[in-house]
């Protein structure tokens, strides 16, 4: 007895049936959607980086000698840089 066979689960194949019950005019709202959620996605990434970026002005206000050692870190860094 095959153990891949006999322990699948039968409730998993109504994703696929799903799919293919779609109508041909679906396609295009699939499009459609595609691009929003592009957008939204965009959106998103906007929203967390200017949250982001609070956090690290906060946590540099918050933690002033430790936001020092990180910017002398980096100059250095950017002093022993060679290209």
């Amino acid at each position: 007895m095959p153990h891949g066979e006999e322990q699948r689960n039968p409730g998993s194949r109504g994703v696929g049936d799903a799919l293919d019950a779609r109508d041909p005019q679906g396609v295009t709202g699939d499009v459609e959607d595609a691009q929003e959620s592009d957008a939204a996605r965009r959106r998103r990434r906007a929203q967390f980086l200017r949250e982001l970026h609070e956090a690290k002005q906060l946590r540099d206000r918050v933690q002033p000698r430790r936001a020092r050692a990180a910017r002398m870190r980096q100059q250095m860094r950017m002093r022993t840089f060679r290209w």
